[in-house]
């Protein structure tokens, strides 16, 4: 990476937050309220705390609103229109259970939406009006979107979204570990939710769209559950991991996500790893390949190597998933799940290559532990032991990867280059 193109990268991202840390983190870890979960639900003041957008489909055309809030008979039909053409339309709300508990979960899909487009909504008779836009359908212009796990929901999980906030990023990927619910804990998970809806909006006032994959700390049990075990995430996430909770989501023709559950609920050979090979190959003339999972394949604090017959951490992942990442030229993995920042070398075969895939972690949103060092791991090139999230900027068929700590210090900087044919006309 040259350095005009790094300076040019570090400082417009750092533009957009410094001044937010100008006095340090401690001042942006602010204590949330002791408030109900949402408003009174019959008058035009009804703004719920835990409102979050996702996607189901296609980020190009629709957007899922959501929230948990108690039962009720009001009206809370989205009316919503672009903000260039303010022609409102109306989407029906559906809901469900929000299990184990009395709430409900509000899920209204918005579709046939314009493209690169920016919109307005508002809830049933609400008066008060949100604000997001879509993806765009061809990467014209560079595309921002940030990335991290393991958050929880104390101090540093708030100051780490605040600091993501501010990247001004088209969506976060929160790649497992999201509350630490444990799959048995919603008030932990519905805590997450009012601390994403409070601090995951953008410096225009837009609500920044999340998208998740599942982490052991999301399910009863850890590993090798089922989906019942999970009952909070798929409460929220089963519109998009509808029956298996492993998938692929395609925005535009220019980038594909591909977002793989480490052993949670399904297994890591078999079934996932056939569906991943066919979802790789079939997406080789995509500009931007990145692959998202919980459990890192090399791990910057767990032992890589099991004992008494145990895989260890990321071994099963090795075998099954990284000679298919190296097959079909995977721009980027990114890992969590030890709590560190890292970032390996280019990988073979475990090995140093110039061509080979990069992983990039290690899930320190908002949990901390001391990596292991690369002279102790000689497939890691660089680990620090910090809060950190990633913001990752998408320019033609580069993309340019920056580790920020929650001080507002840069951790690392690098770049990955598309290795697969370029797409024809």
């Amino acid at each position: 990476m040259n350095s005009l193109n790094r300076r040019n990268f570090i400082g417009s991202s750092l533009g957009g937050f410094a001044a937010g840390f100008a006095f340090g983190p401690s001042l942006l870890a602010r204590e949330l309220p002791a408030t109900s979960i949402v408003a009174d639900q019959q008058n035009a003041g009804f703004a719920p705390d835990t409102l979050f957008l996702s996607w189901q489909q296609d980020p190009t055309t629709t957007m899922t609103v959501q929230w948990v809030s108690p039962d009720s008979s009001a009206d809370f039909s989205i009316h919503y229109s672009t903000l260039e053409s303010p022609v409102w339309q109306i989407a029906r709300t559906i809901t469900k259970p929000y299990t184990n508990t009395d709430l409900k979960v509000y899920r209204c899909e918005l579709t046939g939406l314009k493209p690169g487009s920016e919109y307005q909504f508002q809830i049933g008779q609400a008066t008060k009006t949100y604000r997001f836009r879509t993806m765009p359908s061809k990467a014209t212009n560079t595309i921002q979107f940030v990335s991290g796990g393991d958050c929880g929901v104390d101090e540093h999980a708030i100051n780490t979204n605040i600091l993501a906030a501010k990247q001004e990023p088209y969506f976060a990927l929160i790649a497992g570990d999201l509350a630490y619910d444990n799959g048995k804990s919603p008030e932990t998970f519905t805590q997450y939710l009012q601390n994403y809806h409070r601090h995951m909006n953008d410096p225009q006032g837009r609500l920044i769209p999340m998208i998740t994959l599942i982490g052991n700390h999301e399910v009863n049990g850890g590993y090798k559950t089922q989906r019942k075990d999970a009952p909070q995430y798929l409460s929220l996430f089963d519109g998009f991991y509808l029956d298996k909770t492993f998938g692929v989501l395609d925005i535009g023709d220019y980038f594909s996500l591909v977002l793989l559950d480490t052993d949670h609920i399904e297994p890591i050979a078999g079934e996932q790893t056939e569906w991943l090979s066919k979802t790789l190959s079939d997406r080789q003339e995509r500009p931007h390949l990145i692959v998202a999972n919980h459990v890192p394949a090399y791990p910057s604090y767990r032992p890589p190597v099991g004992v008494n017959g145990k895989f260890g951490t990321g071994e099963e992942q090795r075998i099954h998933w990284s000679p298919l990442f190296e097959r079909y030229n995977v721009d980027v993995v990114l890992e969590h799940h030890d709590h560190t920042f890292k970032r390996t070398h280019p990988l073979t075969n475990g090995l140093k290559d110039k061509n080979g895939v990069l992983y990039l972690g290690d899930g320190s949103w908002g949990k901390l532990r001391i990596p292991k060092t690369p002279e102790e791991r000689p497939y890691l090139a660089a680990v620090s032991a910090a809060y950190h999230m990633t913001v990752h900027r998408l320019e033609g068929d580069q993309r340019f990867h920056m580790a920020i700590e929650e001080s507002g210090k840069v951790a690392d900087v690098c770049m990955t280059n598309n290795k697969r044919p370029a797409k024809r006309g």
